[in-house]
Parts: structure tokens; C-alpha cells; sequence
């Protein structure tokens, strides 16, 4: 499955109360073991994995179910090929739930309670057996197909209905079963006429409400027959800037490996950073900059999309206009193969973690 509802059992749970601070607590949803609920008919399972989405003392009506007032992050879990389970990077979601939630006016939540949090509600989930095994097998196409635990914490607004900011949110994480996000059987992208994100807007945060344009162009691409959508930038309709939950690289012809610059607008992904760092480790001449869409069809040649989702994931064509551009004859890049496959060999255990990026779960 890719992404799907069916979140396991342990849930971390976080108030933040203005005279006392962020009260924490661990929740344990309704389950059978985790052997009796791979048995259950799907939709048995189904029910019992949706009933663990309610929460009768949290409000409806709110300023993020109201207005979309929230933020959110994304991680992994990964089984280790030596039978443990590890967490790629969570400092560095941390800090970016941090500024997310300092960037939307909320007290923000600890760093390290952050940290802290993610890796005991993977473990008390693990515990109860609720965690993939590691295959082998996943070895075989550089784990695209791999399954891992995907980790989502939340912020969720007091109630209310006026438009208000959140001065005393919840910050809740939870956990489920995830594996490859892009169809393997097509990987191509088409320019969208959507805007993600304006200047002095909130693109730069993990924002609920910046998906919601996302959700549409990439209905919109699908529709289509394409995997992915590509924005522009508000401004010049020029510039690339991302796809619809993802950041994005082209190599060229003169070698170079170029990545639209951060700014307002541009989500700055843990994954992109790390990609950034693979690929100058190998010499490769990385560049952050303004890309254009003209010099995109007329210099690349190989083409990816990267995030906690994406990995590194082979766009094989791009269209603008009525215009499409193949890359690399439509097959993996050279680089973009060499990137992925080290990327995932150390998310996976098979090579050694020399930078420090994993944390051991189990």
C-alpha cells in the first residue's frame, strides 16, 4: 500500500496549556494483536483501523478545521537489515515543525520532546508487533517498493470559529504502514498552471492549507495520464519551482545538478538537503538557484523528484505547453540511480550510516 488510514494502535498526544506548558500523554486505540488483525477479513480491518481516528475531546469546530490553521510533518521509520528499526533525520523535522509552527503564530513545540516523541510512539507500536520486517527482496529494485512506518505529527487547533490564531494547540503523532508512494508504471510529469505558493505567502512552511491547491493540480495531472504536476513561480511563470509534494533536481548536459533555490515559496525538504549533500560528496557541481522551464527542456537530461514519500523518484518526461521533453531516453538516470540507491542503502541499513543520519528505534 502507499499511503493509507490505517494508522497502528500507540498515538503521543501534546496540549499546550498557557500557565503550565506542553502536557504529554501516550494513547493506546483500540486493537487486537497485530497477527489477529492481518487475519481479519479487509474490511473488519478496515472499521477497527478507522476507529482509532476519533478522538471524542478534541473539538470540531476549530481554527484548523475551520480555516485549515495547522502544520504537519512527514518521516519514516525504516526496518534495518539487521532486524532493528530506524528513524532518517528526525532532528532536522524537529526543527522545521518548530519554525512551521513559530511561522503560523503557535507556541512551538521542543525540538527534542519532538525527537523524543517520535521515537517511543514506533516503539511501544513495535512492541506490540505492529512494524514491517525487513525482505530482502526489497534489495532488488533499490527498495522502491520497500514498506517502512510513516510518521505523521500534527498540530490541531482549541476550538473555535472566528478567524483567530492558536494559542493553546495540540500537537498529535501518529503512525501506519507505508511503501511505495509513485506508480512504477508511470513516471511522467506535465507542467501545472496552478499556483502553489505566493511571495511573502507561507510556501516555506508545512502548512495544511498549502496542500490544498496541490491536491487539485495533481488530480488535474492524473486525470490526465501523468504521475506528477510541476509548478512554476507565481511571479514570472517562469521558474520551476516544485511538484506537488516534493522538491525537484535536473541534471544537465554540462553536468551540473541543479535544484530551485529556497526562498518563501519552496518547501525546504530534509530529503532535497540530503540528496544536496550525496551528491557534492561524489564531486558532482550542485547548484541552488533560479531554474528556468526553457533552459529545463532545452539542457536536461535527467530528471527527479525527492521527499520523504519520493526518495529519489525518476521523472521520465516532462511536458509544458504541449511540449514534451524526454529524459534519458525515458529510463533512470545514471546519477539519479547512484543517488537513490545510496540514499536508500543507508535509510535501509545496507550501507554504512557514516553521517550520523539514522536513529535507532529498536
Amino acid at each position: 500500500m502507499a499511503f493509507a488510514l490505517h494508522s497502528y494502535p500507540v498515538v503521543y498526544r501534546s496540549k499546550f496549556r498557557k500557565d503550565s506548558g506542553w502536557e504529554a500523554e501516550y494513547l493506546e486505540k483500540p486493537h487486537s494483536t497485530a497477527q489477529e488483525e492481518a487475519a481479519m477479513e479487509e474490511a473488519e480491518r478496515d472499521a477497527l483501523t478507522a476507529s482509532r481516528n476519533f478522538y471524542d475531546d478534541m473539538p470540531l469546530v476549530s481554527y484548523t478545521t475551520q480555516y485549515g490553521l495547522g502544520c504537519f510533518e512527514g518521516l519514516k521509520a525504516l526496518p534495518q537489515k539487521d532486524g532493528g528499526l530506524a528513524i532518517f533525520r528526525p532532528d532536522r523535522n524537529a526543527a522545521r515543525f518548530s519554525r512551521s509552527m513559530k511561522g503560523l503564530y503557535m507556541p512551538p513545540f521542543p525540538e527534542a520532546d519532538f525527537t523524543t516523541a517520535c521515537v517511543e510512539v514506533v516503539k511501544r507500536n513495535a512492541r506490540l508487533g505492529f512494524r514491517p520486517a525487513y525482505k530482502p527482496e526489497w534489495e532488488k529494485d533499490s527498495f522502491m517498493s520497500a514498506d517502512s512506518i510513516y510518521i505523521r505529527p500534527f498540530t490541531y487547533a482549541e476550538g473555535g470559529i472566528g478567524v483567530n490564531m492558536s494559542y493553546e494547540p495540540w500537537v498529535v503523532i501518529v503512525t501506519s504502514p507505508v511503501s511505495a508512494y509513485f506508480s512504477s508504471d508511470n513516471s511522467d510529469a506535465v507542467i501545472t498552471d496552478h499556483i502553489r505558493a505566493t511571495p511573502k505567502g507561507t510556501g516555506w512552511i508545512k502548512a495544511d492549507s498549502n496542500y490544498v491547491i496541490s491536491m487539485l493540480a495533481k488530480h488535474e495531472a492524473q486525470e490526465a495520464g501523468f504521475m506528477e504536476c510541476i509548478y512554476l513561480d507565481a511571479t514570472h511563470h517562469k521558474y520551476v519551482e516544485e511538484g506537488s509534494s516534493c522538491n525537484i533536481f535536473f541534471r544537465f548536459k554540462s553536468g551540473e545538478l541543479v535544484t530551485p533555490e529556497l526562498g518563501d515559496t519552496i518547501l525546504p525538504g530534509i530529503t532535497r538537503a540530503s540528496i544536496i549533500e550525496l551528491a557534492r560528496d561524489r564531486g558532482v557541481n550542485v547548484s541552488e538557484r533560479k531554474v528556468a522551464i526553457e533552459e529545463v527542456l532545452s539542457e536536461a537530461t535527467e530528471c527527479f523528484v525527492s521527499g520523504t514519500a519520493a526518495g529519489a523518484t525518476p521523472i521520465s518526461s516532462l511536458t509544458y505547453q504541449g511540449k514534451k521533453v524526454v529524459f534519458n531516453n525515458g529510463k533512470t538516470g545514471e546519477l539519479t540511480a547512484e543517488l537513490q540507491n545510496t540514499l536508500k542503502g543507508i535509510q535501509y541499513g545496507t550501507l554504512p550510516d557514516t553521517k550520523g543520519w539514522m536513529l535507532k528505534v529498536l
